[in-house]
């Protein structure tokens, strides 16, 4: 970035009011264009922004338990933590914080400039009766001071040296309640407020000269000024050198011309009867409504007006970002808006006048995520399931959208089509599943269709055409296709969502069950509503094992207890999930194995097999019979002597796509090797795939977790490290590169994980 951001702030008033010095550098704007540089990463896991200077900008996020803010710097994006639940912008390096639920309910509160290494400054407003309304500068703020007999003043109050003075603003009438005001600009601030009395309009807006600590100027003001609109969220009225704009009733900009008192009000299209934020950019006014992308909290979409500004002298608009967040006003005459634009996604905006005079924005730092709507995958197995509860899902970048979905049979032609309005309020829409993921059942699509419950095997085609209901960016359009069958095994699916799930054993010998989504962000497994207790015992097993469906549905597991004797547990379909079912005993004597795996199709009958690797070396194979009374056929040897250098072995489905299920093994010097199956039992000559695997206690294969048609990888080592490893569907590079998961590292240390 330019060195001009690390230009310091000029100071008058003996701290100073925040100003910048005449022929000062200004920012560059649109550096982020003009010098060819990406934007900053925008700080994960923010949800507010805060406040913005010249060296930096300020998000508010939940961590440890608690809000903190971070301020990021815009020279090397390094941040600073700052433990206050609450922060109020001044356009400048200065920061104001506190420990309130609002600013102006913080009465012990700090600034903070940024540009000075935090240099802190406080104030206690409680001797005071005072209550804040704005910092001004360095040590000064705006602060309304409730007196003894009950008037108000409005007061600028200085910290020097640990001392408060007080100083009247004159002009500022005694009934005046609820005082609020902009940011500082050249010695001048716009307050609004309120007036107790029963006569006439009772709200005004006055420009009070801070030098000489007087109203110079008063206006009729809006009529927001009594609710808690804009708080702490974002600005609603601006000043600048020759403007002042506010919000009025209806959705409506006010704006005066300092120099002629000439009043002129406009209402943007779109904007009737929506709460707006206004800026001031010299004699352009900015202006849109403040929007979740996903919609609000409740589900709710507003239109949305998008981030504009309009010239105040040629009446010329210029369209700035598809939406706004958060707008504050920035230094040197700049805002800082947290928005969106199709073409560059969202993130933090600098808009600011260019050579031509014209306002322009530049993204200073990005979150990475688009704007428009779009398309990351669908989120269901193949082949699909027509018999299992496991429905059809899609997932977008964001679910206030209304989807017309069509899915059609290739061979007969046969269609099922239906509109999907998604919505998130109350109970929430029955086909939205998570965030940004539809689907509908298999059992409705087969109910309001002229496919009925005997729908055909094959292949299907999928299109489906998203309509963003709040207006932002185009419509989606995706397709796709997919196979089809009935009453398939699932591979690590406990659930039967069409999610894999995963088995970990603490140190108190409790079982615990997670179920699992795949990040888009991250590309990696994420954990899907923390972990389930399945109970407590599971110290008397010395192995557990998932090994697919016996037959079909849940995947099931089996449990080798210290005597050598092999259960079963059977997951089965219990209500709207699963249960898992009271142990089978399979037999007695599995304690001559050193090894166990199941998961993979061996033998290419559609169901995942059981091997196990004796203390002789010897490889056996135990087939799927798909009856849970008798759930393995008699053993087959398939490896004579040699599988006993293997410290570990994994059946990891098909992952180098040859004719069967595969297994990887890792040998004493953590050296992983590659048997691709041949699809009857036995293997083709191993392939080494990499070293280092001795770093992971367990490697499990985990199926199809980012739905791309190729089972994936998950290992767990110590200190509580975990990582996916995506399948490739390729024998000369079956996993991609590894990548951090999330799962089991914020957990207890598990010593058993399948």
């Amino acid at each position: 970035m330019s060195t001009a951001i690390t230009t310091v702030l000029a100071v008058t008033l003996g701290a100073g009011v925040l100003s910048v010095p005449a022929g000062a550098a200004p920012l560059p704007g649109a550096v982020a264009v003009e010098a060819g540089t990406a934007p900053l990463p925008y700080p994960a896991g923010a949800l507010w922004f805060s406040a913005a200077g010249k060296t930096g900008f300020l998000t508010r996020m939940w961590e440890g338990g608690r809000y903190v803010h971070k301020w990021t710097r815009f020279a090397d994006g390094s941040t600073t933590t700052i433990d206050a639940p609450m922060a109020d912008s001044t356009g400048s390096d200065v920061v104001m914080t506190g420990r309130g639920s609002t600013p102006r309910s913080s009465l012990v509160l700090q600034l903070r400039d940024m540009a000075d290494g935090g240099r802190t400054v406080a104030f206690d407003l409680r001797p005071l009766n005072g209550v804040y309304v704005k910092a001004v500068s360095r040590n000064s703020i705006l602060a309304e001071v409730t007196k003894a007999d009950g008037s108000v003043e409005l007061q600028l109050v200085t910290s020097t040296g640990g001392t408060l003075t007080q100083r009247k603003i004159e002009g500022v009438p005694i009934d005046a309640y609820r005082i609020r005001s902009t940011p500082a600009r050249d010695g001048s601030v716009l307050v609004h407020f309120g007036l107790t009395g029963t006569s006439g309009s009772r709200n005004r807006a006055a420009v009070v000269d801070l030098a000489v600590a007087k109203v110079v100027s008063t206006h009729e003001g809006t009529s927001f000024l009594t609710d808690h609109y804009n708080e702490y969220d974002n600005e609603y009225s601006a000043i600048s050198a020759t403007h002042l704009a506010w919000v009025d009733v209806g959705g409506k900009i006010v704006t005066v011309d300092r120099a002629t008192g000439a009043r002129s009000s406009f209402e943007p299209e779109g904007g009737e009867g929506l709460r707006l934020t206004a800026g001031l950019m010299g004699s352009w006014v900015t202006y849109g409504n403040p929007s979740h992308l996903e919609g609000d909290r409740f589900g709710e979409v507003n239109p949305v007006v998008p981030y504009t500004a309009k010239s105040l002298t040629t009446g010329e608009t210029v369209k700035l970002l598809d939406y706004v967040a958060t707008a504050w006003t920035g230094p040197d005459g700049t805002m800082l808006v947290r928005g969106g634009t199709v073409e560059h996604g969202e993130g933090l905006y600098r808009i600011s006048l260019g050579a031509d005079g014209r306002p322009t924005a530049a993204l200073v730092a990005s979150t990475g995520e688009p704007t428009q709507l779009t398309f990351l995958g669908t989120r269901f197995p193949q082949p699909f399931d027509l018999s299992a509860p496991i429905p059809l899902k899609w997932k977008m970048s964001r679910d206030n959208a209304d989807v017309d979905l069509t899915i059609t049979h290739r061979a007969s032609g046969r269609t099922f089509s239906k509109h999907i309005h998604l919505f998130g309020e109350s109970a929430g829409s029955p086909y939205l599943y998570d965030r940004g993921e539809f689907g509908i059942t298999w059992a409705e699509i087969a109910a309001d269709s002229g496919m009925g419950p005997d729908a055909p095997t094959g292949t299907y085609d999928w299109s489906f055409t998203a309509v963003p209901q709040n207006g932002v960016g185009p419509d989606l359009k995706a397709s796709g296709s997919f196979t089809a069958d009935r009453n398939l095994a699932t591979q690590h699916d406990f659930s039967w969502s069409g999610a894999p799930g995963l088995l970990a054993r603490d140190a108190q010998g409790v079982l615990w069950r997670s179920g699992t989504t795949y990040d888009d962000a991250r590309k990696t497994l994420a954990g899907l509503y923390g972990f389930g207790e399945v109970g407590g015992g599971w110290q008397a097993y010395d192995r557990i094992e998932t090994i697919g469906s016996i037959g079909s549905g849940p995947s099931d597991f089996v449990a080798r207890d210290k005597t050598g004797v092999l259960w079963l547990y059977d997951v089965v379909p219990y209500r709207s999930g699963t249960k898992i079912s009271a142990r089978k005993r399979i037999g007695g004597g599995w304690n001559t194995y050193t090894q166990l795996t199941g998961g993979s199709d061996l033998d290419g009958d559609g169901r995942p097999d059981l091997v196990a690797v004796d203390k002789a070396g010897a490889l056996w194979l135990y087939k799927n019979t798909g009856n849970v009374a008798a759930p393995f056929a008699a053993r087959q040897k398939i490896g004579t002597g040699g599988w006993g250098i293997y410290h570990q072995i994994t059946a990891t489905g098909n992952i180098g796509g040859a004719a069967a299920g595969d297994l990887v093994a890792r040998d004493k010097d953590g050296v992983l090797w590659l048997y691709l199956g041949k699809g009857d039992g036995t293997f083709v000559a191993r392939k080494q795939i990499g070293g280092g695997w001795n770093a992971y206690t367990d490697t499990i294969g985990i199926g199809d977790a980012n739905y791309d048609g190729h089972p994936d990888l998950f290992a767990y080592g110590p200190n509580k490290t975990a990582y996916f490893y995506a399948g490739t569907g390729d024998y000369r590079k079956p996993f991609d590169t590894r990548v951090a998961s999330p799962i089991l590292t914020g957990q207890p240390t598990y010593n058993h994980v399948s």
